[in-house]
């Protein structure tokens, strides 16, 4: 989101080399006839994820560092008074940042953190309907169960989350793929790719971003593994000592420790320090549920027969029902 850019350069202004591209101009695609543009600073460096699987732990840590120091800034980002919702922002007639629609969304803004998550389930369960598929999760009776879990679900699992009015700049897509890194000196040099920042709480954030860099946090799964389960229970209490080992396809537990540590030495928001995050992620995990990409996705849909999409179908819906189980619905 274009807007945001702004925002996040007068709060990163003070690292260098400076780490968000400056926006030169731009175009609105608010016109169905018009196709938007932005014309952004090219950023030096190459993505971090190329290589950061084979970095020796001590680099990783130092990514991880700067990665850190990056989220305290944003988390600290005294938002100005005209941005009253949450969502997106724009500029009004008078050139103030308010409150707007969230344009990844396609609406907004919101009064609170828990209308946000209310509408983009109702948003989801209306691209349910259309996907001749899943028809709405009509079938067994699993759109009832979800009707009633926004209905009086959602409102019970915010009870927990006492930070709930807090709000901050979320970028939503922190990732290691959109940091851009200079290895001769092994700094960070862009957080690049706003699509989908937003006004949020800073869980938001933590459920969205740092994939890949041992720090996302994600709500239960029927299919997860048990050591998936203890990097949730080590994220919410504390780390076990000695770590587990390193499992080749699963928890990088070294990276996870590291990226904790990081986070807690400038006593950045995190799971531990977020009252009824895990609850928040529960809602999260609905919401991944009802679109799954296997069955939405036009490009994986295009190379599957009928019948594998069919399957992958049937397997959505299972572990859709099982996560309302585990919630009461």
């Amino acid at each position: 989101m274009r807007w945001l850019s702004f925002p996040l350069l007068q709060q990163l202004s003070g690292f260098k080399p400076h780490v968000v591209p400056s926006v030169y101009g731009w175009g609105s695609a608010a016109s169905p006839s018009l196709q938007g543009w932005i014309l952004q600073e090219l950023m030096p460096g190459a993505p971090v994820d190329e290589t950061f699987d084979s970095m020796p732990l001590e680099e990783k840590k130092a990514i991880l560092a700067q990665m850190a120091t990056f989220l305290k800034a944003l988390q600290g980002c005294q938002l100005p008074d005209s941005i009253k919702e949450y969502g997106g922002v724009t500029f009004n007639d008078a050139g103030r940042i308010v409150s707007a629609a969230m344009t990844s969304v396609g609406s907004g803004p919101w009064p609170s953190y828990e209308n946000y998550f209310r509408a983009r389930l109702e948003r989801a369960l209306e691209g349910a309907d259309c996907n001749p598929y899943i028809n709405g999760w009509h079938a067994n009776g699993v759109r009832k169960r979800l009707e009633a879990f926004i209905e009086s679900g959602v409102p019970a699992q915010f009870k927990s989350l006492e930070s709930k009015h807090d709000k901050t700049i979320v970028h939503a897509d922190f990732t290691p793929n959109n940091l851009l890194y200079d290895a001769s000196t092994e700094r960070i040099t862009a957080l690049i790719d706003y699509d989908f920042a937003c006004i949020l709480h800073p869980s938001y954030e933590i459920l969205r971003s740092f994939s890949g860099a041992g720090g996302q946090f994600q709500g239960w799964s029927d299919i997860e593994s048990s050591e998936q389960t203890a990097l949730r229970d080590a994220k919410l209490h504390s780390f076990p000592s000695p770590l587990p080992e390193n499992t080749k396809d699963g928890v990088k537990w070294d990276v996870a420790k590291a990226w904790e540590d990081e986070l807690e030495k400038l006593n950045v928001k995190r799971p531990r320090t977020m009252k009824g995050i895990e609850k928040v992620a529960d809602v999260d995990a609905v919401l991944r549920s009802i679109l799954p990409w296997r069955v939405t996705n036009s490009d994986i849909l295009r190379l599957q027969t009928g019948e594998v999409i069919l399957k992958c179908r049937h397997e959505n819906e299972a572990q859709l029902t099982k996560l309302l189980d585990h919630l009461g619905f």
